[in-house]
């Protein structure tokens, strides 16, 4: 188990976030104040949290299904990057696509915050790589269906 420690903004319990389903890999991470978002545009939505995330994890922030199927808004860097070493408030780049303002209200859940493991990686300079069936292919060499 990875203990994650939350700082609150204010006194505003309701703000922590929560998983909604035993097994859900996602916390809520909820509007900490009244905003809209008008059609077209991009805003930070605050959470009224900070986060203390361990060294070799890092903090995802994704887009909620529900809310892209229903609102056609998403996360614009989705997943968004916390670092363990940040301990700002947490914001949720939310973009709106849709024709419509997006109105939301203090408490609804905006985003989710996943919690992953980062590996020790280092990089090493080489002169060659290693030939693969793939080879330099991208951006769709493979075919589209």
């Amino acid at each position: 188990m990875v203990q994650v420690n939350i700082k609150l903004l204010s006194n505003d319990k309701l703000l922590i976030p929560e998983r909604k389903n035993l097994g859900d890999s996602g916390f809520d991470l909820k509007a900490a104040h009244d905003e809209i978002v008008e059609s077209k545009t991009v805003k930070l939505i605050k959470t009224g949290i900070c986060v203390e995330i361990p060294l070799g994890y890092e903090g995802q922030v994704r887009t909620r299904s529900g809310m892209a199927l229903k609102t056609n808004a998403f996360v614009l860097n989705s997943p968004g990057t916390i670092d363990s070493g940040y301990r700002g408030e947490v914001g949720v780049i939310l973009a709106n696509l849709s024709n419509e303002k997006l109105v939301i209200q203090k408490y609804d859940r905006v985003a989710q915050l996943v919690i992953n493991q980062i590996p020790e990686v280092v990089l090493m300079p080489v002169d060659n790589l290693s030939d693969t069936e793939r080879g330099a292919g991208g951006f769709g060499s493979t075919g589209i269906k």
